[in-house]
């Protein structure tokens, strides 16, 4: 069977949701028994979001290739539960860079380099290049931006080529677009999806699907209109309506036929949907017995989306004890010695977000400290683990001026140090430790009881490590390290054996957690975290 190739645009705004959609749709066809990827275009020149400032982008989501992506691709994970790699996410840097490359090397024989075909053709192998690696029976493309936009037209172009290049009836063509509710006038208005979808035809491009968000439901005459002035049948009109969680998306987008819809129009064999995983998870994440409040310290708290994945990972741990993990956020600049208890009270555990750079740093320690001192569950991630070991030296160990050369290089105790290969790094875009690695975890720790496994692998975006030479004198004040990266020696976690839960850890295991998967480490802390309240 030929690969199926799933189109999917947006119109008259952002943040409508194309991402969840494509997510939803992806775990339905899945659930079907087919194997689906998902991939990204993002209209932007930059060559990937890993130098992005996270108040501009977000998260950047690490794929296990080391790849630095949108934070898109960590919904395709949680919800397809399949990792995504390098070539699921491509940007207009770096279609632009890899043309410009080939020119310089005389690939093009001289010819003049244009948008129109050598762009749109650059697009189009990087789309056909998943298609035609035979992993997949469907492929789901992603548009970013909305349809009109300037810097998004080659991209719009190249998929109108792609449905003849391929076969129309390979390819499927989804709109999402929004339907708005105007409280004056006490209707829903369906203008902005007809010009919305007339934008797309004058650029060549005829969806077959309308995915259309509202917030409340679409009447039978509203559909009607609907598909008589966007040229789709009457049952290719979707409804998107605001849902309690993304996690019932795609429960209403099967409730709704979408995936029937795509099914038929791609001729797809394949049987009906295995959800019996994905309701009980639903269930719990609406219907939650109790809630566990837990505050998550950081510098970017204001941005929620900076920390995408950790708050996802929390309702997959939180779904896994019957609890709703009520996030307290707390902006590290604010926290210092002084107003700490007072800000962290009633919490049942400190998070300490990961994040680059000197701001900050003081109410991180602030926080490992309360944590610490006063025996509440404390997980700590990149940054936040070596905040731990920093406030342990310190505190703990007598090491006057303890810190991380990231923010003093002439301290006189750099406990946290940058890697030895990264000293001579001068270029910042995809420099960083990336990707997944191995770690080996000690008997009797309380990382080994969460994975129930000796060694794992977990993801890395960082430059800075545990200084080595330390270690015996942090581990004589009663620091624990219980994982290490077998082929150099990288202290990747770190406990305090008699504290209730306290653990670090250098990588990032929130990237790795899923709807079907939580992660051990997160489920364990929101363990911890509810004892507390029993006690």
């Amino acid at each position: 069977m030929a690969t199926k190739y799933v189109f999917v645009t947006g119109g008259v705004t952002s943040s409508l949701g194309k991402g969840i959609v494509c997510a939803s749709l992806g775990r339905l066809l899945t659930a079907r028994g087919l194997k689906v990827t998902i991939q990204k275009l993002d209209p932007y020149i930059n060559v990937d979001p890993g130098t992005m400032n996270p108040y501009e982008h977000g998260e950047v989501y690490v794929t296990d290739d080391g790849a630095e992506t949108d934070l898109d691709l960590g919904h395709y994970e949680r919800f397809i539960d399949l990792p995504t790699s390098q070539r699921n996410n491509v940007t207009t840097g770096r279609i632009y860079f890899d043309v410009i490359t080939k020119e310089r090397k005389g690939a093009y024989l001289g010819r003049t380099v244009q948008v129109v075909p050598h762009i749109t053709d650059e697009i189009k192998s990087k789309v056909l290049g998943l298609g035609e690696s035979g992993d997949y029976d469907v492929v789901i493309v992603e548009i970013g931006g909305t349809v009109g936009d300037i810097e998004g037209l080659p991209y719009v172009e190249a998929v109108r080529q792609l449905r003849y290049d391929v076969g129309r009836k390979n390819t499927c063509c989804i709109h999402l677009t929004l339907v708005p509710f105007l409280k004056a006038a006490g209707e829903l208005k369906t203008k902005p999806t007809q010009h919305s979808v007339k934008t797309l035809l004058e650029i060549g491009l005829q969806p077959d699907i309308l995915v259309c968000r509202a917030e409340v439901p679409l009447e039978a005459g509203i559909r009607r209109k609907i598909a008589q002035f966007c040229n789709v049948d009457l049952e290719d009109v979707i409804a998107s309506i605001d849902a309690r969680s993304i996690y019932e998306v795609p429960l209403m987008m099967q409730e709704e036929g979408l995936d029937t819809r795509v099914i038929e129009k791609l001729g797809l064999e394949c049987g009906p949907a295995d959800l019996r995983n994905w309701i009980p998870f639903v269930d719990a994440v609406v219907k939650p017995d109790r809630t566990v409040d837990i505050a998550l310290v950081g510098k970017y708290v204001e941005h929620h989306d900076a920390y995408m994945s950790i708050v996802e990972a929390f309702i997959h741990a939180g779904a896994v004890n019957r609890a709703k993990v009520n996030l307290r956020w707390v902006q590290s600049d604010d926290l210092d010695d002084r107003n700490v208890a007072k800000t962290l009270e009633g919490v049942q555990g400190i998070l300490v977000a990961p994040g680059f750079g000197g701001r900050g740093i003081s109410g991180k320690l602030a926080a490992v400290r309360h944590a610490r001192t006063n025996g509440i569950p404390f997980f700590g991630i990149c940054l936040g683990m070596q905040c731990a070991v920093i406030e342990f030296a310190r505190t703990v160990c007598g090491l006057d001026g303890a810190n991380s050369t990231e923010f003093d290089e002439s301290g006189p105790h750099p406990v946290i140090d940058i890697m030895a290969e990264q000293k001579t790094v001068t270029d910042k875009g995809g420099t960083m430790r990336l990707g997944a690695y191995t770690c080996d975890l000690a008997e009797g720790s309380r990382a080994r009881a969460a994975y129930g496994e000796t060694r794992i692998s977990e993801r890395h975006r960082h430059r800075y490590e545990f200084n080595d030479n330390y270690r015996a004198r942090l581990e004589a004040g009663g620091l624990r390290i219980t994982g290490l990266n077998p082929d150099r020696g990288l202290v990747e976690i770190v406990e305090i054996p008699e504290h209730p839960w306290f653990v670090g850890v250098q990588f990032h295991p929130e990237l790795k957690s899923t709807v079907t998967r939580p992660h051990p480490l997160f489920v364990g802390f929101v363990r911890a975290a509810l004892k507390t309240l029993d006690a």
